[in-house]
């Protein structure tokens, strides 16, 4: 194997944070490493493994890569919190990523979903020089207005090109429902985006602020059969912030044909891993410090870890 894992154990705020570092084993680590923030109800493997997959494949190519369970989660302890409250546990596992391999200078968050709005949002606290890039994927800035705009569009605008909609609604069927449905949603999508409410500005726009002050490079990765990418593109569509954050030169975009949500098969998995090395190597230096020993002897391989 071409990589090596080490069990970490991560102070913060008084809990204790589980994550699994991997580094490279044929090759020098590289200066940027990567912190895999997980959101939503979700844990270091990843759902089919996937974070697990994408760690051993970027530290075979160089990068040291944390992936850690945020408070509340998996093996950490503390409350559970959702992703607008993942400030802390990211700050702590960087350090931790810099403290155990010293020859990370900065890092790239690289967040899936919800996971991908906590990133942005920890980038909305401030500059942080430990931050090299950003790279998100499938972005959540769901509201009411952007899921019902998404359902128009993908959903109930196919189904009324459908011949066997009008046959059950002329019956009586239950297209009935799905007509009231789609006039609500219709109502709902007319609103317009990114009302703030009084107080904090909601989270949508606290991602909007956090990426157009970043100056470092992000990639886009956005899938092809995915509500929430849909949704994203449709909430970003309309926005005039959100459209000028899309067209800055620093970010790259890659948009993956027939993808799911989260990668699923080994095809769209492996295209993802791709895409994710391919723009580390090409938008991050690969300047690599000397090999003086290699990681902790606390090292081990786990399938499942």
């Amino acid at each position: 194997m071409s990589w090596r894992e080490e069990a970490v154990t991560i102070v913060c705020a008084g809990d204790s944070l589980v994550g699994v570092i991997a580094t490279p084993r044929s090759v020098d680590p590289a200066e940027v490493g990567v912190v895999i923030v997980v959101g939503g109800p979700q844990v270091r493997v990843g759902s089919h493994r996937q974070f697990t997959l994408l760690a051993r494949h970027l530290a075979s190519a160089g990068f040291p890569v944390l992936r850690f369970d945020v408070r509340g989660m998996g093996d950490s302890s503390g409350a559970q919190r959702d992703f607008e409250s993942l400030d802390q546990d990211i700050d702590c596992a960087i350090d931790a990523l810099q403290q155990r391999q010293p020859g990370v200078q900065r890092v790239v968050l690289w967040g899936l979903c919800d996971g991908a709005s906590a990133a942005l949002l920890f980038a909305d606290r401030g500059a942080d020089a430990r931050i090299a890039g950003l790279c998100l994927l499938n972005p959540w800035v769901r509201s009411d207005a952007s899921l019902a705009r998404t359902r128009v569009r993908h959903y109930y605008l196919q189904r009324l090109m459908q011949p066997e909609f009008w046959r059950k609604l002329l019956r009586g069927d239950v297209a009935r429902r799905a007509a009231s449905e789609l006039m609500q949603n219709l109502r709902q999508a007319r609103r317009a985006p990114g009302i703030e409410a009084a107080g904090q500005p909601p989270f949508q726009r606290r991602m909007a602020r956090a990426w157009a002050a970043f100056d470092g490079p992000l990639l886009l990765l956005l899938s092809g059969n995915d509500y929430t990418a849909r949704e994203f593109v449709e909430f970003t569509r309309l926005d005039p912030v959100w459209r000028a954050n899309l067209a800055r030169p620093q970010v790259t975009r890659v948009e993956l044909d027939g993808a799911d949500h989260t990668f699923s098969n080994n095809r769209d998995r492996h295209r993802m891993e791709a895409a994710t090395l391919d723009w580390l190597n090409s938008a991050l230096p690969r300047r690599r410090r000397a090999n003086h020993g290699g990681t902790s002897p606390t090292a081990y391989s786990a399938e499942r870890a």
